[in-house]
């Protein structure tokens, strides 16, 4: 315990001198009840997430998706923001936090306060028609699906990072999808990146802009399996841009980070942030100024 506290104690040290960039992934929202794919809460998931190539040609497949993902919907839109998230929120408004880079498709970062969040592999409750390019709600398309599938309510004991759900192929084929409302026959598809598509090059442009401006990388609740979120700590290190990471488990980023905590990121970033703000307060003299003393005084 004493090693952690002397870690984090190290960490908000960085954090407090900002400037820092955020990367998060779905390890932050798994106390919000959304697990992750590759951890503990994820360990149970029984079908692999769907691909860009296979939603888009695939009409089962596609009616699959829709049937799983109306019903996961619903869960992910009652999903509320955890102290991690709003930790996150305070660093920024502090002015410690220059940028915040998510690879979670939840929203749960703008719930929680925070601003200009760039949300790599775009939201869920935003939907896209694959022919005209017209986007709707995705509360629109909920009250769609619901009155073309009347009574459908199957089962849910869990959802999956990208807000979908596991069921039964019974249970799947009676569902109806729908298609665009603005254009009559388009294919919709939610607006996320999937396994398999492309993030669009201005996105990444963005992040890597903010990546090679900070000061610190800081990656929360990210294995970094995959490249998509890797790259930002390669481009990182690449330019002598310390990381750290807080991550339950190992991640595939340890090996170049100057700092790594593993605990659960719900209980320990409001500490972070509480030490990383007063450390901040101190430094600026903004301690000494609230308690009627000036620094000069001290």
């Amino acid at each position: 315990m004493g090693e952690v506290t002397e870690t984090v104690d190290a960490l908000a040290g960085l954090v407090a001198a900002g400037g820092v960039v955020v990367l998060s992934g779905a390890g932050l929202s798994t106390e919000s009840g959304i697990p992750d794919y590759r951890g503990s809460s994820g360990a149970a998931r029984r079908h692999t997430p769907m691909t860009w190539q296979t939603f888009t040609e695939d009409a089962h497949a596609r009616r699959r998706y829709w049937a799983r993902s109306h019903l996961g919907w619903r869960l992910i839109a009652r999903a509320a923001p955890n102290d991690g998230h709003r930790a996150v929120a305070r660093l920024q408004h502090a002015g410690l936090v220059d940028g915040i880079i998510t690879q979670n498709v939840d929203g749960l970062h703008t719930a929680a306060g925070s601003a200009d969040v760039v949300e790599l592999h775009g939201r869920l409750d935003e939907v896209v028609c694959l022919d005209c390019g017209n986007r709707t709600s995705r509360e629109e398309l909920d009250r769609r699906l619901r009155e073309a599938n009347p009574g459908f309510d199957a089962g849910v004991a869990a959802v999956n990072p990208d807000g979908d759900v596991d069921l039964a192929d019974a249970e799947v084929a009676a569902f109806r999808t729908v298609d665009c409302t603005f254009c009559g026959t388009g294919m919709l598809k939610p607006d996320v990146v999937f396994f398999g598509e492309t993030v669009p090059a201005a996105r990444v442009a963005r992040c890597f802009d903010l990546v090679q401006r900070a000061r610190l990388l800081l990656v929360l609740g990210s294995s970094l399996t995959v490249m998509s979120g890797r790259r930002f700590v390669l481009r990182a290190v690449k330019l002598g841009i310390p990381v750290a990471i807080v991550n339950q488990g190992a991640t595939r980023g340890d090996g170049y980070a100057a700092v790594t905590v593993d605990a659960p990121l719900g209980r320990l970033l409001p500490h972070l942030a509480d030490r990383a703000v007063a450390a901040a307060a101190r430094t600026s003299g903004v301690g000494a100024v609230s308690a009627g003393m000036s620094p000069a005084g001290r």
